[in-house]
């Protein structure tokens, strides 16, 4: 009954998708049904900046609050719509905007480098936007004498000041529940009993994580890591969601989901990105709603912070 219904919903949100000439975006991380109804799957900021060239007079963000945030920031012309804004992300919300504000003060002349999981208020009090992907590249931008501030993610942050020996960089007290949740003794226990395999992980996980990596990087970078590797096998260290793109894209490769240190899950879910079910996807497109709103002087801020990030080269 489950596989008819989703069948018969998955049929309406196509029929939805072209009578309101709408197109969806989603995460990697999101279950694969809603993976399956996209019309482009990715990371969060590789689909804000796609958002910016899709013929589309509404755009359905499949992901967390701030993912669609960053949409309307990119694309204040388009009609911009998430299906649970009660999905929210944990990383974002260790850094609210207001207490961001204040410790930015605390702080005076330093250049403040934020991720781009964080709300579009924390958006328009930074300098530069990164991801995982590039924030390597953003920090080395800026000259070696000039302090900076990095936030919210304490793990990406950290691991980026290893990479670059920076003494001079403020970490924000943030982190993402999915990443600081995984096992380093499941994990070794995994290495163990897969000894061909490859460990890729995300940086936003600890340290300690990391260093048992053979591979650190973002999502769309392990996607990539995996299909250039010869290794037949990896353990992943990252929200299982993207599992579905790996097996999609190498079927004839193997890959194990990393656990977290919670005995009663085989692998580590981000319980907000679950939220979103193709229910909640043909609801919004048959209302239009809920719709993403924001007071343009703060999208203004924010869009000026993304921008400086994609001239980076």
């Amino acid at each position: 009954m489950k596989v008819e219904n989703s069948a018969e919903l998955s049929r309406r949100i196509e029929e939805l998708k072209r009578e309101k000439n709408a197109v969806i975006l989603a995460h990697y991380y999101t279950t694969p049904e809603v993976q399956a109804v996209a019309d482009y799957l990715g990371d969060s900021l590789a689909l804000s900046v796609r958002a910016q060239s899709v013929d589309a007079d509404i755009i359905l963000f499949a992901g967390v609050h701030f993912m669609a945030e960053t949409a309307k920031v990119l694309c204040p012309e388009k009609k911009v719509l998430i299906p649970c804004p009660e999905a929210g992300c944990s990383l974002a919300e260790s850094c609210d905007a207001a207490e961001f504000a204040a410790f930015k003060a605390q702080h005076p002349g330093h250049t403040v480098v934020s991720y781009v999981n964080t709300t579009v208020g924390v958006k328009a009090l930074t300098d530069i936007c990164c991801t995982s992907s590039n924030a390597l590249k953003v920090v080395e931008s800026i000259p070696a004498d000039q302090p900076v501030i990095f936030a919210p993610d304490r793990n990406l942050g950290a691991y980026i000041q290893k990479l670059t020996g920076r003494q001079n960089m403020v970490l924000w007290n943030g982190a993402c529940h999915v990443h600081e949740e995984f096992s380093l003794e499941k994990l070794l226990k995994l290495k163990q009993e897969h000894p061909e395999a490859k460990v890729v992980a995300h940086p936003e996980c600890r340290a300690y994580i990391l260093e048992a990596a053979d591979y650190v990087g973002s999502t769309a970078g392990i996607l990539e890591y995996c299909g250039r590797s010869d290794a037949q096998a990896f353990i992943v260290v990252t929200e299982s969601g993207i599992l579905a793109e790996m097996k999609k894209r190498y079927p004839a490769k193997t890959f194990i989901p990393a656990p977290p240190d919670d005995e009663t899950c085989a692998c580590n879910n981000c319980r907000y990105m679950k939220m979103v079910t193709l229910e909640n996807i043909c609801a919004c497109l048959e209302r239009e709603a809920p719709e993403i709103v924001l007071d343009e002087e703060v999208r203004r801020s924010a869009e000026r912070s993304i921008l400086n990030m994609i001239a980076i080269k």
